[in-house]
């Protein structure tokens, strides 16, 4: 990953926001990556995988200087193992942690395979129950030496208020490059003026994540691991058993 500006410094990066798990480390001169099926099995297989990581690099953990970790959006219960897992490790080897936006890691992605520096790029990640998770990000190298900047932080929508965004926002966001998950997942369903460029699918989660961890850490940035803590965007996910009564009373 010869793009990767440089480290001092091992970094480890870890994400378990959707279905994949990613994770990779940089060792200041080399990088390794991994990329797998995350879900459910996350949990049980993070430590695994980011240990083999090291092994591959010929490094201990107590070589790793800096953790960082896909804060969300994403999977509830994803998000609680990768910023555990942070916070663990943070706590453990006494290294500050570094909180990434998920959404920013597909937007990494994708202007990777645009291959272009600048880049206006619009989020859409599926999230489950006919709403998406939405964002939009530049990268400019005119701007802050090519750094990224977030336009529109990420929000929680159901498809309905996402058209009304895009109808409110005027016909130029039709030029716009999009990608994400919801592009797949929902299709036609968008109902979006989309006529630039798209990506639907993710070429390399784990090398974006660690490009945007080193970037990270070169930036100077970094919490104490307490006050690491996931993005939740979605704070209720069921309705009690009165709710469900009224909806079903009211329809």
């Amino acid at each position: 990953m010869s793009d990767l500006p440089p480290a001092r410094l091992p970094v480890l990066a870890l994400d378990t926001s959707t279905e994949q798990l990613a994770a990779g480390l940089h060792t200041g001169r080399d990088s390794f990556t991994f990329v797998g099926a995350g879900g459910a099995q996350a949990s049980s297989r993070l430590m695994p995988e980011l240990q083999a990581l090291l092994a591959r690099a010929g490094l201990a953990l107590a070589d790793v200087q800096a953790v960082a970790f896909g804060q969300g959006p994403g999977a509830f219960t994803g998000l609680r193992t990768a910023c555990a897992v942070a916070q663990g490790l943070g706590f453990g080897l006494g290294r500050r942690v570094l909180p990434l936006c998920s959404l920013l890691v597909v937007a990494e992605d994708a202007r990777m395979q645009s291959g272009t520096q600048d880049i206006d790029l619009t989020v859409l990640m599926d999230a489950r129950m006919d709403e998406v998770y939405a964002g939009r990000y530049r990268h400019d190298t005119c701007d802050d030496g090519g750094r990224w900047q977030v336009l529109q932080a990420p929000e929680l929508m159901s498809l309905p208020a996402l058209q009304a965004r895009w109808g409110a926002q005027g016909s130029g966001l039709a030029l716009q490059a999009v990608c994400g998950s919801a592009l797949a997942a929902f299709g036609p369903r968008l109902g979006l003026p989309m006529h630039g460029p798209q990506f639907l699918h993710e070429h390399d989660r784990a090398a974006a994540l660690l490009r945007l961890a080193v970037q990270a850490v070169a930036d100077g940035a970094g919490l104490d691991p307490a006050l690491a803590l996931p993005l939740y965007l979605r704070d209720k996910v069921a309705q009690t058993t009165a709710e469900r009564a009224q909806a079903k009373a009211a329809a």
